[in-house]
């Protein structure tokens, strides 16, 4: 897969089209960068742009952006709600795809080096990036913003890490670092820009001070008046969603909103957000409210419809979920391609995919008919007292429908991460000794693949026999070939870790996968013949 650094630069404009639009521009017609969003504000005069690449092309994109944006955007003309301390305010990197903060880090520090030196404009580093504890809060490092710049920058513990300690009137100063992904995050209410900021006080982690800290962990907020939406809002930034959830956000302003008797209308994301944000919100309200919800796109429209996230426009997943974007901007793999195409892939003049890919096509699949029976039962009224028996046996076929799935794609790479090595080069020892090397450990990724086919498989025998003994009987035969499609991927499995394992030179490690993949080949044959007996004997 791909390397892929997010990229998140704020310009101090956001109600000029022409300078917005050529902003992007410049970003889009940088080679290897994908522009995922623009997000401009009129009443924070400020746009939010978002955009991916390999951690060279977002740097680069960012360099083009800034360039453009020297010659159209005069920060002393500016005003606007959002705190700002120059026309390129803010440019973080954040790790997307098989990259490290690290990576990142080394972003932000190619970035500042190269802005400072191409416009002779300060730079500060903050987040992961930042040289000095007291610089790693944005908040911190644009403390008095754009106007305190002229006294700011003369300080010595406010030289700047890139460019010269000069105020420069058209351009203030940029800061940029790297960090975890930061979710915009604002709650709507009907109320005055004080009451909203009040909230916003009892709320966010630095509270009212040192000696008034806040509710919410790693959650930045202010409160401000949207004239064009006539309405208020509690200003979010939510820095760790993994350690402080929407959810959690979303809720807490509700408690203090209804205290002050104020309405609460709906939440705004600006900019992207990564699934899992959503996901976890969806967890929440799945278990406080009970209920029964398997499908991601189901989960997804749950939270837009709790956090009302349509509130002030439309919320199209496809469009405002980072991962979503991403993967259009990929090419799909196998499990992309249609039935009738894989099918003429697998009997093409070609080693891969071969029998590893089509092991786990039919497990899936095994898993999908599994899912099927428990669907096919669960809320229907003759068998609505099963109710609460389906809720637990569809969610493990429906994970592993679609965890076995992605391993039809594992499985092929795993095989062709071998090949490569096969094809280095063996003209020296030392050459012979890294061939070798590689050789070994592609065979192991090509033993590991199917060896995790059979565990995951596995862990469906249980279940399956209870959907068997329970499910709608007018499904049993689905069920019955579930456990025979589910048995055969595990033969499937078995077969291609022993012909991988007869090239690996570590014996222990042989005896042990030989010995490990046995055992779950017998118990698939064990449970499969105990679940054929089971299904039998319901009319």
């Amino acid at each position: 897969m791909a390397l892929l650094v997010e990229c998140v630069p704020n310009f101090s404009e956001g109600r000029d089209k022409q300078v917005i639009d050529a902003i992007s521009a410049a970003i889009s017609q940088t080679p290897g960068c994908s522009l995922l969003d623009v997000d401009p504000g009129a009443s924070t005069n400020r746009t939010v742009y978002t955009f991916v690449g390999s951690p060279e092309a977002v740097v680069e994109g960012a360099l083009n952006a800034a360039q453009r944006a020297f010659s159209l955007i005069d920060m002393s003309k500016h005003s606007g709600e959002h705190p700002r301390t120059g026309a390129l305010d803010v440019c973080p990197f954040i790790p997307v795809q098989n990259v490290t903060m690290d990576d990142c880090v080394h972003c932000a520090n190619d970035f500042g080096r190269r802005l400072a030196e191409m416009l002779h404009v300060p730079v500060y580093l903050y987040g992961e990036a930042a040289r000095s504890e007291s610089r790693r809060s944005l908040p911190s490092v644009r403390s008095g913003e754009y106007e305190a710049l002229p006294e700011k920058l003369k300080r010595e513990d406010w030289a700047p890490d890139f460019g010269p300690a000069l105020f420069v009137p058209s351009w203030g100063a940029t800061v940029t670092g790297a960090r975890k992904f930061l979710i915009a995050y604002n709650v709507n209410l009907i109320s005055t820009k004080e009451q909203a900021h009040r909230i916003a006080l009892d709320i966010r982690e630095q509270g009212r001070g040192k000696d008034q800290p806040g509710l919410l962990k790693q959650v930045q907020g202010m409160g401000w008046y949207l004239e064009e939406a006539n309405l208020a809002q509690v200003s979010t930034n939510i820095l760790d969603f993994e350690m402080t959830p929407l959810h959690a956000v979303y809720e807490e302003i509700c408690r203090d909103a209804e205290e002050l008797k104020l309405p609460v209308v709906g939440s705004q994301i600006v900019g992207l957000i990564p699934l899992k944000a959503l996901l976890d919100s969806a967890d929440f309200y799945i278990k406080r409210d009970q209920l029964f919800i398997i499908e991601e796109e189901h989960k997804v429209r749950l939270v837009i419809s709790k956090l009302g996230l349509d509130s002030l426009g439309p919320f199209s997943p496809k469009e405002r979920i980072i991962e979503y974007m991403v993967r259009s901007e990929e090419q799909g793999g196998l499990i992309s391609l249609s039935l009738q195409q894989f099918v003429h892939s697998v009997g093409a003049r070609t080693a891969a995919p071969g029998g590893g890919s089509v092991s786990a096509a039919i497990a899936s699949m095994g898993a999908a008919l599994g899912a099927m029976v428990g669907q096919m039962t669960y809320g229907k009224r003759q068998f609505e007292n099963l109710d609460n028996v389906m809720r637990k046996l569809i969610p493990p076929f429906h994970q592993a429908m679609n965890e076995l799935l992605h391993m039809v794609d594992a499985d092929s790479s795993a095989f062709n991460s071998y090949m490569v090595a096969l094809k280095m080069p063996k003209k020296t020892e030392e050459e012979m000794k890294r061939r070798e090397a590689a050789v070994q450990e592609g065979l192991k990724q090509a033993v590991g693949v199917p060896l995790a086919l059979a565990q995951k498989i596995n862990v469906l025998w249980p279940p399956l026999k209870q959907m068997v003994l329970y499910g709608n009987i007018g499904c049993k035969s689905d069920a019955q070939v579930a456990a025979k499609a589910l048995e055969a991927a595990v033969y499937g499995a078995y077969f291609n870790v022993l012909i991988n394992l007869k090239d690996i030179s570590d014996e222990a490690f042989k005896l042990a996968t030989k010995r490990r993949v046995s055992e779950l080949l017998q118990e698939a044959k064990d449970s499969v013949g105990a679940i054929l007996d089971a299904a039998e004997k319901r009319t």
